[in-house]
């Protein structure tokens, strides 16, 4: 079987976290962990809060299995805070959004692997054994394609930046990227323009640029390239987020 070779040792896994939303989805996965893992401790949560609150002195997982889009979270920012706080912890993503651009992101920003939800039990079977065996793990269509890039801390960074936006300013930075001015701002989202001016004060200074040129230009850099021409519309919005 092909996988990413990434020199980290073998994972003894004694207990899992799993992430997900989808209560079938979430019993399937933990099925399938209890055949890989015999005698694992697994608990599961269906937002990043409940999953966080599982972290505790008497539960510190060896492995963590996260799904991209939950309730609480937008773009990658939930996996961005599990990875602080589980520094050492292979976690690996699941999700229905498959677009290369996404995966790539993931895998810079220190990803353990990356699954399709729509994959077999015997592939995530296997995707599990990677993982445990201290590899990474990447669906086949990706792995001819990727590689690691240069600048995983820049990428992290930067999509930490995008990811700890306010909704609104999230909504506000993607009218900016648009080319709205502000005027057109405040009317598509029903704003006063001096909210959206203060709004934009606030989001220069949480990205760290001087003007919404430099703005634009930020989230424009997290967009890595390399998602297909079906998925890069999508793609591009979810990691603005």
């Amino acid at each position: 079987m092909k996988h990413v070779a990434v020199g980290q040792d073998p994972c003894h896994i004694q207990s899992v976290l799993v992430i997900d939303d989808h209560p079938l989805y979430c019993d399937a996965l933990v099925v399938a962990l209890a055949h890989v893992f015999k005698g694992c401790r697994i608990e599961t949560a269906t937002t990043l809060g409940d999953g966080i609150k599982h972290l505790k002195p008497g539960f510190e997982p060896d492995l963590v299995l996260l799904d991209l889009k939950l309730p609480d979270v937008t773009g990658l920012s939930g996996f961005l805070r599990l990875r602080e706080k589980l520094a050492e912890t292979p976690i690996l993503v699941i999700s229905a959004l498959t677009s290369a651009e996404i995966v790539y992101t993931l895998m810079d920003a220190g990803a353990a692997g990356f699954i399709q939800k729509d994959v077999s039990a015997q592939v995530l079977r296997d995707a599990l054994i990677e993982v445990r065996s201290g590899r990474k793990y990447l669906p086949p269509e990706h792995r001819r394609t990727y590689r690691p890039s240069s600048r995983p801390a820049e990428v992290q960074d930067i999509t930490s930046k995008i990811a700890d936006l306010t909704p609104q300013q999230t909504r506000i930075m993607k009218l900016i990227c648009a080319g709205k001015p502000n005027k057109q701002i405040a009317y598509e989202l029903s704003l006063a323009e001096a909210t959206v001016k203060a709004h934009i004060t606030a989001l220069l200074r949480r990205l760290g640029v001087q003007n919404r040129t430099q703005a634009a230009v930020l989230v424009e850099s997290a967009n890595l390239g390399g998602a297909d021409a079906n998925g890069e519309v999508d793609a591009r919005a979810f990691l603005s987020h």
